[in-house]
Formats: structure tokens, C-alpha cells, sequence
């Protein structure tokens, strides 16, 4: 290893991560490495004629954040986009797709995203027509921040020939209007999928999530275009201190970008993307997923797990649960895999070595997640594979110990809590019901239990800002008085976004710390957090300088 640092980071309040050795004076890096950590003076003798000084300024230097669950083509794409996160009534959305539609006179189909289930307003659903009367002659669609729910209006349904209606396949829907029309609510992908098509994209960001499968015959300009939207997300996301991502759609296609954009030096956080397991696919296809995971294994870029949705979300009602909704007794909605299925999915990729994540958001999707990881053990014995599911957003209390049981992993996101700093409390909180509260969003029980709880931001469905996420963590408030307190403290939430992250992508040996010869992801903050309070973090704390593999990819 080298005996002088290509750069030395001093005067900041280092936290390692290292539950060894938690704090340190200074880092210093060589090449893509972690050379040393350490008091200040034995730092400083590692430094040579061309070394670069970082003067931290007193913020807090720690290991880059591993951002463990989002979605790297929409949240890219949604950098052009019209955000819509807080716009309320009828009045301020047109003032915001009207001036949207004016700046963008050449784009086939605007699309705004984060728009809340209630922007109409929390007694009227929005339909076709509230957007025709804002924008009746172009073809508009508009995301629910989740991602599983769009609204477009009657040009965009019409120029995608789902005016009519269609059959979508199971967990998917066009929603019809009382004149036999569909009515502009689209639930889940398959629903979405031919609007999204219309963009000047081709809808090719949503692919990854919407059939696994790549677009079909990409023209170069087209791959350069992907391309260049892709490199835009990445440094977004590096300006927020990210190192890491582990994505959350995935196709043989983004793999290729990612490889391309490496190969030239260009990609500025590590990626690992998924195989998504889709339910039409043969259970043969997993052999697929095992040859990505030879195809791309550098500490870089990796295609080397399996993702599959189980359900859908609470708000639109298309998550699967035991014993129905508060609001709505009795209705539990349906599996995206019958158990059969799924189980043969867990045992067949958990034989072939690949880790499988499953979004699984009621109750119901995540017994049958968790049926199907202990069917993979009585088939292949216990194995390392670290099995995931993500969201958890309400578990019932039989199911709270069989993570530890089995050593499933935990994914959460605290941004994603009704009444937090990113999500109204309703109507979400009436769809769980008051008798289940205790068991929602419930990262502190889980983490009690004894399952590994690693944190996300779910972006573009939420801010990648990992503050957001962790001033969530750390200031919840319970929904009544007598439920128990589901927060983090502070170092338990940035262990969550660094240490138990990069464990999740079986890379704790060589990131997620601070330490010697691990690879050199580095973010200095631009306050110490530890003396930021809690309430405050998100609006006053921000990446100074982002480092992975040694280069510098953001600095303010």
C-alpha cells in the first residue's frame, strides 16, 4: 500500500463507523483506499509533495452514504420533470402544469410526479377531468409520489389507446368511470406503462420497474440521451453524499449504461442493480440473474441480486393484508405470486447463491415473503444470502420474530411515515387502522427484535436527502399517545446508512467504515450532526465534499 496520501482530510469531527474505534482526528486516502485514521500528527506525516488538503471546518467526516433502496432511471428522469410535492387544490396544479407545459412546448407527454393522493383534495379523487380542465389538449400524466399510481388526462389515455380500458393482468388497474371510460387513475405499472411510452423517453426509466425486460432496438441517440439523464441522477445523488446505491429496478439495459459510464471514468456512485423477477416470467429466467452476477462483480458496478414485488401500497389500496383496511373492512386485495409461485422463486435463487429483496408492504405480502424464505431453508438449509424486504409498512406481530429466526433483513425508510417530514398523515393512517398502529412503520421493533434494519430514501418517490430520512428517524412522533417510540438515535440511524448497508450488500469488508484499505467513500458534512439538533438536521446540515473510489464527486 502506499506511504503517501493522495489526499489528507484534518480538522473534522471523523466518525468511523467502527464500533472499534468510533472517532478519529483526520483520514488520509491513496488511490481508491483508505490509507489511514488517526490522530492528527500521525495523519499529517503521510502527506507528500502533491497531496490534497481537505480542511473539514469542524463538520462531521464519516463513510459515504449507502443509499440501500431507490430508483436510479425515474429519479433521474424526474430531474425534468414537474414536482409536485406540496401543491394543493385544483388552483395551484394548474398554475404549476401551465407554467410546466409552457417551458416544455416540444415534450410529447409532461409528466409531473409527487403528487399527492389528496391534491384534489382529501374528499375528491382526482380524475381525467380535473386535469382536461387544466390541459385538455396535451397529453399530460402525473405520479403519486409512491410511484405505484398515475392520473393522466383524457389526451394522454387516448394517444395510448387505453381510453377504453384494459386488461392490465393481476395487481394492476384501469380505473373506470361511471361512463364506462377510464376515468384517468392508473394503478400500478402495467396501467401506467402505455402513457409512460409516450415521453420523449419512451418510457425506457420505467421498463426496469414495469417488465425487467430492455427496450427494444435503442438507436444511439437514444442510448446517449439514457445515458446522459442517468449521469445527471448519479451526481444528484453525489451531491447529497452518496457513495452507494443499491437500486430497486433493474434490466440487462441500465446494467449496460452503468458499465459505460464506468468504463469512462464517469460513474460517480457504486451501483448495484437488480434481476426483476416479474410474474409472467419462467422461474428459468433466475438463470439469468446468475449470469449478471458473473457479468458485472466490480466493486463499482454489480448485477448480482433478484428483486420482486409482492403487493402495492397502502394509499391506493393495492397492498395485500391480512385483515383488511381500517377504512375498509374485510377487502385485503391480492398477491402479485401466488405462494407456490414465490416459494419456488425463494428456493430456486436462494440455491443458485443470489439474495432476493421483496417489496412487501401489507401484511399479508410480507407473511407470504417471509413463508417463502423459510421454504428456501427447509430446501437448501440455511444459508448467507442476507434475504430482504422492503417497506414493512404494517407486520403483524407474529411475524416480528421470525426476522431474526430466518435472518431476513429488515429495508426501511423513515421518510416514508404518515405525518413525518415528506407524507400527510391521511389518509394512510386510516387505511391501517387504529388497532394496528403500533405495528406500522415500527423500524425501532424491528431493530429490538434482532433484524438487521438498513435505511433508504426510496427516491424519486421520496427526497434522496439521507438527512431527511434521519431526522425522521430520530424526531417521530407517535400517531396517539401509548404507542410505542419507534425512533433511532443518531447513531444507530447513520449506521443504517453506512455500516449495516454496505453488510446488506454482503461488502461490509471493505466499505461502510472508516478503516485502512477500505475502499475510499468519504463524506464531510458541512456542520457536525452530533451537535445539530434532530429537528433541524434536514434544513441545515449538507455534504461540503462527496468522495467514492478516491475521486472527488461533488464539492460545494
Amino acid at each position: 500500500m502506499a506511504t503517501t496520501a493522495d489526499i489528507i482530510i484534518t480538522n473534522g469531527r471523523v466518525l468511523t463507523m467502527d464500533g472499534a474505534a468510533l472517532r478519529a482526528d483526520a483520514v488520509a486516502l491513496a488511490g481508491n483506499r483508505i490509507l489511514a485514521v488517526g490522530p492528527g500528527s500521525e495523519i499529517d506525516a503521510l502527506m507528500g509533495p502533491t497531496t490534497t488538503v481537505i480542511d473539514a471546518k469542524g463538520g462531521t467526516v464519516m463513510p459515504g452514504f449507502n443509499e440501500a433502496h431507490m430508483h436510479i432511471f425515474p429519479g433521474s428522469v424526474s430531474l425534468r420533470q414537474l414536482n409536485l410535492h406540496g401543491v394543493q387544490g385544483v388552483e395551484a396544479l394548474k398554475i404549476a402544469i401551465l407554467d410546466y407545459a409552457n417551458k416544455n412546448p416540444d415534450e410529447p407527454l409532461l409528466m409531473g410526479f409527487s403528487a399527492d393522493y389528496s391534491i384534489i383534495s382529501l374528499t375528491e379523487p382526482c380524475t381525467r377531468h380535473h386535469l382536461d380542465a387544466i390541459l385538455p389538449d396535451r397529453p399530460f400524466m402525473m405520479f403519486a409520489p409512491d410511484h405505484h399510481t398515475a392520473w393522466a388526462n383524457t389526451a394522454a389515455l387516448e394517444k395510448a389507446g387505453i381510453l377504453q380500458g384494459k386488461d392490465v393482468g393481476i395487481g394492476n388497474e384501469i380505473v373506470i368511470g361511471p361512463d364506462g371510460l377510464a376515468n384517468g387513475e392508473l394503478r400500478e405499472g402495467n396501467a401506467f406503462g402505455p402513457v409512460s411510452a409516450l415521453a420523449s423517453t419512451g418510457g425506457r426509466e420505467e421498463l426496469g420497474m414495469v417488465t425487467g425486460m430492455d427496450p427494444e432496438n435503442v438507436t444511439p441517440e437514444q442510448f446517449a440521451l439514457d445515458r446522459a439523464i442517468l449521469k445527471a441522477g448519479l451526481d444528484y445523488c453525489a451531491s447529497w453524499g452518496v457513495t452507494s446505491i443499491q437500486n430497486f429496478d433493474g434490466n440487462h439495459y441500465q446494467l449496460r449504461l452503468m458499465r459505460d459510464l464506468e468504463q469512462a471514468g464517469e460513474l460517480t456512485c457504486r451501483m448495484r442493480i437488480p434481476f426483476h423477477m416479474k410474474n409472467f416470467m419462467p422461474l428459468s429466467d433466475l438463470d439469468k440473474a446468475a449470469e449478471w452476477k458473473k457479468e458485472f462483480a466490480t466493486d463499482m458496478l454489480r448485477g448480482d441480486f433478484v428483486k420482486v414485488f409482492m403487493d402495492g401500497v397502502l394509499d391506493s389500496q393495492t397492498a395485500y393484508m391480512l385483515d383488511g383496511y381500517g377504512d375498509r373492512p374485510g377487502y385485503t386485495y391480492e398477491p402479485l405470486f401466488t405462494p407456490e409461485a414465490f416459494d419456488s422463486i425463494a428456493v430456486k435463487a436462494d440455491g443458485l447463491g443470489l439474495q432476493v429483496a421483496v417489496h412487501a408492504i401489507g401484511s399479508a405480502a410480507i407473511r407470504q415473503t417471509i413463508d417463502g424464505y423459510e421454504a428456501a431453508v427447509k430446501v437448501n438449509g440455511k444459508q448467507d444470502n442476507r434475504h430482504r424486504i422492503e417497506h414493512i409498512e404494517i407486520i403483524h406481530p407474529d411475524d416480528i420474530p421470525r426476522f431474526a429466526e430466518l435472518g431476513i433483513v429488515a429495508s426501511m425508510q423513515p421518510v416514508h411515515y404518515p405525518g413525518g417530514t415528506c407524507f400527510p398523515a391521511e389518509p394512510t393512517t386510516a387505511k391501517i387502522g387504529e388497532d394496528r398502529w403500533d405495528y406500522a412503520y415500527a423500524w425501532r421493533t424491528m431493530k429490538e427484535a434482532g433484524a438487521p434494519v438498513v435505511f433508504a430514501s426510496d427516491w424519486p418517490v421520496s427526497p434522496v436527502s439521507p438527512f431527511q430520512c434521519i431526522q425522521d428517524a430520530l424526531t417521530r412522533k407517535p400517531w396517539k399517545d401509548g404507542l410505542k417510540d419507534q425512533r433511532f438515535s443518531l447513531m444507530e440511524a447513520l449506521e443504517a446508512y453506512t455500516a449495516i448497508g454496505a453488510w446488506v450488500e454482503f461488502m461490509e469488508d471493505r466499505k461502510g467504515m472508516l478503516k485502512p484499505g477500505y475502499l475510499a467513500d468519504v463524506v464531510i458534512l458541512t456542520r457536525d450532526i452530533e451537535a445539530v439538533a434532530p429537528e433541524d438536521i434536514m434544513d441545515t446540515v449538507r455534504p461540503a465534499v462527496t468522495i467514492c473510489d478516491g475521486r472527488i464527486t461533488f464539492q460545494a
